[in-house]
């Protein structure tokens, strides 16, 4: 599959001017730890110290992995892809203000229609990073604006919905269960939903550190799943910090 290619820092440097105001606060706190050190007791001293260390450790332990798992791996090649029904049909794919992917799978799969949806609200989803790379990319062509409550595709017409990084953006988690029974009732008997998510599991706490908060449990993912409606046809990982669910309807799935 011939993908579109990626600049070779275009993830880790997306993270750092989307979230800038983090590592503003982890530099200076680095500096207010290192500057009354010297000015404390022996052992103030080394817990300062010790602190300051921990703040750059863990910053350049998460930057090094981004830079893995959205620059050096094959997350956005979709070779992790299986070859499934949905093949020449058409492609759903939805998400959350900031679109990496949409371009890529027009050139990707050239034969199937692919409609795009932003469900992005300001009011409801207020991560600064979203509105920061909102106004550094433009939407994809013909993008669709839609709220969680209302997707507009015909009823089991569609044969593969992708949420690539979107949907743990719905932080609510009735209104996460009512969009994906949105995406069941579009999608087509044989077609299938795709899941693209960090876990809040053990690499992703190594990696991220209290980041990874803002991440899904699996139990949580599956039951949101097992509540919409859908079943889980596959689960792999296109890195240790990046998980992949392949679902489908389960059988009479009318929501």
């Amino acid at each position: 599959m011939e993908a579109i290619a990626r600049k070779p820092y275009q993830g880790v440097l997306n993270i750092i001017r989307f979230n800038w105001h983090f590592y503003v606060i982890a530099f200076a706190s680095v500096i207010a730890l290192l500057t009354a050190a010297p000015f404390m007791s022996n052992l103030m001293f080394w817990v300062c110290v010790s602190f300051a260390i921990g703040i750059i450790t863990s910053t350049c332990i998460s930057l090094l992995v981004s830079h893995y798992v959205y620059d050096r791996s094959n997350l956005y090649d979709f070779e992790w892809l299986p070859e499934l029904r949905w093949k020449g049909e058409s492609i759903v794919n939805i998400h959350a203000g900031f679109d990496e992917t949409s371009a890529i799978l027009k050139k990707t799969f050239p034969d199937s229609r692919l409609m795009v949806f932003d469900f992005y609200d300001p009011v409801k989803h207020t991560e600064i990073s979203i509105e920061r790379a909102r106004k550094a990319y433009p939407p994809f062509d013909g993008t669709n604006k839609i709220t969680t409550g209302n997707l507009p595709v015909a009823s089991n017409s569609a044969g593969l919905i992708m949420n690539i990084f979107a949907l743990h953006e719905v932080r609510d988690h009735k209104e996460r269960i009512t969009f994906l029974r949105q995406q069941v009732a579009a999608l087509g008997n044989d077609g299938r939903v795709v899941v693209v998510e960090h876990l809040r599991d053990m690499p992703n706490l190594l990696a991220y550190n209290i980041g990874f908060f803002h991440f899904l449990s699996e139990s949580e993912w599956n039951n949101n799943f097992q509540k919409a409606g859908l079943a889980l046809e596959k689960k792999f990982k296109v890195t240790p910090f990046i998980s992949v669910f392949i679902l489908q309807k389960v059988d009479g799935s009318t929501h």
